[in-house]
């Protein structure tokens, strides 16, 4: 990894799995689309595997040895990939990703992990393509160093695993607005929650949990980011009318401009978006591409305020 700019995180072990769909090969459409096309300011880097010890923090001691072993068969495959041999090994890769973006971001301000699958799995089970919570494995992990860490969540679909396992802990926080009623979870202290059924209220119902959380919450050492595109109109999966790709270029630039502006570094990981009728592979990559995009923009930012 050389040269100025942001570190994204991507490994071949992201894409092991033998459960071939969007998931399980994004990353590596997004990682190919960038050595093609690169975007300057984005820094490819490869992450090392999450340890069990950071993700035992997380998820219990059984579903770890199912993912490793392949059963109980119910709850090896409770994320609705199919297990095979690499499942774990996929899952920690994904999860050190996260894990390595988070703390470089610490250290720059900006970083990224070309990653998806976390923000449904529980302590003791997966859900909806998610295996392990690379978002609350990393919280986890940086909370000692951080007197507050905020959660932004965008997915299409609510982020319930990820409360599950954040909502006792008094360090950590979440934003959370969804466009479909999956996953979705009761709000609380430190956990906003909002379903969007109207596009044109969107991104005013995104601003207006980051102004909430500015009046209500303290100042944050570090934002993990879960940028979801399936809220595309063009997404089968999660997608809802009138979403398109300028709101969504729109909504990259606020949070990023967001935490620029509080100074607070920000790690994102690429969320949903799945390729169908509407979708093709190329349209979901540039829609991906839009977050790098902005991650690139407030980097140089921070680098020019910073000299």
């Amino acid at each position: 990894m050389r040269g100025t700019g942001h570190k994204l995180y991507y490994s071949e072990k992201f894409v092991l799995s033998e459960d071939d769909f969007d998931t399980t090969r994004k990353a590596a459409w997004v990682a190919e689309d960038l050595i093609n096309v690169p975007i300057s300011g984005a820094l490819l880097g490869t992450p090392s595997q999450a340890s069990m010890k950071a993700v035992s923090r997380i998820h219990s001691e059984d579903y770890l040895a199912a993912l490793k072993k392949g059963y109980p068969a119910d709850l090896a495959n409770s994320a609705n990939i199919a297990w095979d041999k690499n499942t774990l090994n996929r899952a920690l890769s994904t999860c050190g990703g996260m894990l390595a973006a988070s703390r470089s971001a610490i250290k720059s301000g900006v970083s990224g992990c070309l990653a998806s699958g976390f923000h449904h799995a529980r302590r003791d089970q997966g859900r909806g393509y998610c295996t392990l919570n690379g978002l609350a494995v990393s919280a986890h992990d940086q909370v000692e160093k951080c007197k507050h860490i905020l959660i932004i969540d965008l997915d299409a679909h609510g982020g319930g695993g990820t409360q599950s396992l954040i909502k006792d802990h008094p360090k950590i926080w979440q934003i959370d607005v969804s466009v479909n009623d999956y996953d979705r979870y009761t709000p609380s202290a430190r956990c906003h929650f909002a379903i969007v059924t109207n596009a044109d209220r969107y991104l005013q119902t995104v601003w207006k949990c980051l102004k909430q959380a500015e009046e209500e919450w303290p100042h944050f050492d570090l934002c993990l980011y879960n940028s979801g595109m399936d809220v595309h109109e063009d997404c089968d999966n999660g997608g809802l009318k009138g979403i398109d790709s300028f709101i969504l270029e729109l909504r990259e630039e606020m949070i990023f401009q967001w935490c620029s502006e509080r100074h607070m570094p920000i790690a994102y990981c690429l969320a949903g978006g799945y390729i169908g009728k509407r979708m093709s592979q190329k349209s979901l990559v540039d829609l991906h591409r839009l977050t790098i995009l902005s991650a690139s923009k407030s980097f140089s930012q921070i680098r020019r305020a910073s000299q």
